[in-house]
């Protein structure tokens, strides 16, 4: 069995408050890797930074430091040209995919970033890279594919309005490969699980806050519930199982 962890909506911004919400996730993550509690790949899904600003990267390499496996990608408060000079070293502003294979599992994480937009759209670029990977990995190598914006309504009005564009690409890429075993996202600031093309869509808690669904009241943001982590688990049946956990900061 596989474990891969996931984070979301980091949102760092150089305050004390959001440092201390990452850096508790962090510990628990960190204080349960290794031996027989092996995590196998940590996924960040986005909203990395809360401005995009190259100091608040600069910040999150150094919160997020784990011996885990980190893929990481962007959401739409991030900036790709500030995200590849920290993180990859890189004058650019490619998106940021990225994949991991392990012995047998592939994670991928897919950049549906829209450069100064707050919704998402997965190009055909993207998705084609992606399904070279998985061919590169094998027809009966189960895959992981992670994102940041959803790609079906979630109940969420403000996250709605925000979602992915047009998931008819993301769609027909998905039903391309069977052994995809399910999609994973954030941005939504919520931990849900819904469907989509026929497979589990599984969406990440957030880690500086959570969002209100409509008839938990009339604010958006709530900061009195915990940073949250997904633990998705990938059987030998190719079975994706998600975990939730709330971790005390």
């Amino acid at each position: 069995m596989f474990v891969v962890a996931q984070i979301s909506d980091l949102h760092v911004n150089g305050t004390a408050e959001h440092r201390k919400r990452v850096d508790a996730v962090m510990d628990y993550l960190n204080g349960r890797c290794g031996g027989p509690r092996n995590i196998d790949a940590l996924l960040v899904t986005g909203d990395i930074a809360d401005e995009g600003l190259p100091e608040e990267y600069r910040e999150a390499v150094d919160a997020l430091a784990t011996d885990i496996p980190v893929l990481w990608t962007l959401g739409n408060h991030d900036d790709r040209t500030a995200y590849n000079s920290v993180i990859r070293e890189a004058s650019c502003s490619e998106p940021v995919n990225s994949a991991l294979r392990l012995d047998g599992l592939l994670v991928l994480t897919l950049d549906s970033s829209i450069p100064g937009r707050s919704d998402g759209y997965l190009s055909r670029g993207t998705l084609d890279w992606a399904s070279a990977q998985i061919a590169e990995a094998g027809s009966d190598t189960p895959v992981l594919v992670a994102f940041h914006h959803p790609a079906v309504t979630i109940g969420i009005p403000f996250i709605d309005d925000r979602c992915q564009l047009d998931p008819a690409l993301l769609a027909e890429f998905v039903e391309a490969h069977p052994n995809i075993v399910g999609c994973v996202s954030g941005h939504a600031h919520t931990p849900a699980v819904t469907t989509f093309a026929g497979r589990p869509h599984v969406v990440a808690p957030g880690v500086s806050s959570t969002l209100n669904l409509p008839f938990e009241g009339d604010d958006v943001v709530n900061t009195v519930q915990r940073p949250g982590v997904a633990f998705h688990l990938i059987d030998d049946d190719r079975r994706l199982t998600t975990h939730f956990r709330g971790i005390p900061s």
